[in-house]
C-alpha cells in the first residue's frame, strides 16, 4: 500500500462533501498537473491519503483511500488528464495543521512542506504513522 495526500480547497470541495459521497466516494477531478496525474496513475485499490484543506485552513482533517483507478477525468475531453475515484474513511481525531507539520521532527522532507502547491503528492510510510498519530487516530486507523 502507498500513501498520498490530496489537496483541495475547502470551498470547492471539502471533507463534509467528501463524507457525503459515501462507501462509493467521488472522482478527484480536475487536475492539471502533470505530476500530480502522474501520482494518480501510480495509485492502486485500497491506496490511502491524507485530505488536506487548503488556503485558510492548511490542515490535514481526514483520511481517504483510493476505490477507483486512474481513468478519463470526466471534466474535460483532453485525453491527457486522468483521475481516480476516492471516498472518506475516517476523520482525523485532531486536525494536523500545516504549521505544526512544517516543525515536527521527521517531516522535514514531507513534499508538503517542499512542493506545497503540488495537488496530489506521495508521502511516505514514515510521515504517514507520524501524521496520523499527530492527529490522534494511530497509523492502524490509516491503513
Amino acid at each position: 500500500m502507498a500513501f498520498w495526500l490530496f489537496k483541495s480547497e475547502p470551498a470547492t470541495w471539502s471533507w463534509a462533501d467528501q463524507v457525503a459521497k459515501g462507501a462509493a466516494g467521488e472522482p478527484w477531478d480536475g487536475v492539471r498537473n502533470y505530476q500530480a496525474r502522474n501520482n494518480m496513475r501510480a495509485m492502486v485499490l485500497g491506496d490511502r491519503g491524507f485530505f488536506y484543506h487548503s488556503v485558510k485552513e492548511k490542515a490535514v482533517v481526514g483520511i481517504v483511500e483510493v476505490c477507483a483507478l486512474s481513468h478519463p477525468d470526466p471534466k474535460t475531453e483532453d485525453p491527457r488528464w486522468d483521475c481516480v475515484d476516492i471516498r472518506a474513511v475516517a476523520p482525523l481525531l485532531r486536525p494536523v495543521t500545516l504549521d505544526e507539520i512544517k516543525v515536527q521532527p521527521g517531516l522535514e522532507d514531507m513534499v508538503l512542506i517542499r512542493n506545497s502547491r503540488l495537488s496530489v503528492q506521495p508521502v511516505t510510510e514514515a510521515e504517514w504513522r507520524i501524521v496520523c498519530d499527530m492527529g490522534g487516530v494511530g497509523p492502524a486507523a490509516g491503513g
